[in-house]
């Protein structure tokens, strides 16, 4: 049985399909820090250590800039006052897993003390498939 997901709102120009989701253990976790900290935003860098593991931060907190993909928009309202959660990615990054479909889980653990999860004794990660048509 596939658990149910959230796509996130296409954003790359030309494409019609979602390249990211969201678990819906991953939807409770944001939702309980978005209370703590306010709007959200995730990046996923790609680098060494926890690079590999998309990185959760209060909106803005992390610059972005012309070496980021924006890759999609999650909508976690309840309620009209919350802007989407922004799902980002570096183009380098990007060039490595353009063939695939990326879902953001929730598993316990400790990952980075950069990313808002980290206190919880939980942490994100990227579950990720080949998409099966050409891209």
């Amino acid at each position: 049985m596939m658990e149910a997901r959230l796509d996130a709102a296409v954003t790359l120009p030309g494409e019609d399909f979602s390249r990211v989701a969201l678990t819906a253990a991953a939807v409770e976790l944001l939702n309980k820090l978005w209370l703590q900290h306010g709007p959200l935003m995730f990046h996923q860098s790609g680098g060494c250590c926890d690079g590999s593991s998309p990185m959760c931060y209060p909106a803005g907190e992390f610059i972005t800039g012309d070496s980021d993909i924006l890759l999609g928009l999650f909508d976690l309202s309840d309620g009209p006052e919350r802007q989407p959660l922004e799902f980002w990615m570096s183009r380098e990054q990007f060039n490595y897993w353009s063939h695939t479909h990326l879902t953001v889980d929730v598993v316990p653990g400790r990952g980075s003390g950069f990313s808002v999860e980290a206190p919880e004794g939980k942490r994100f990660l990227i579950r990720s498939t080949l998409m099966d048509w050409p891209v």
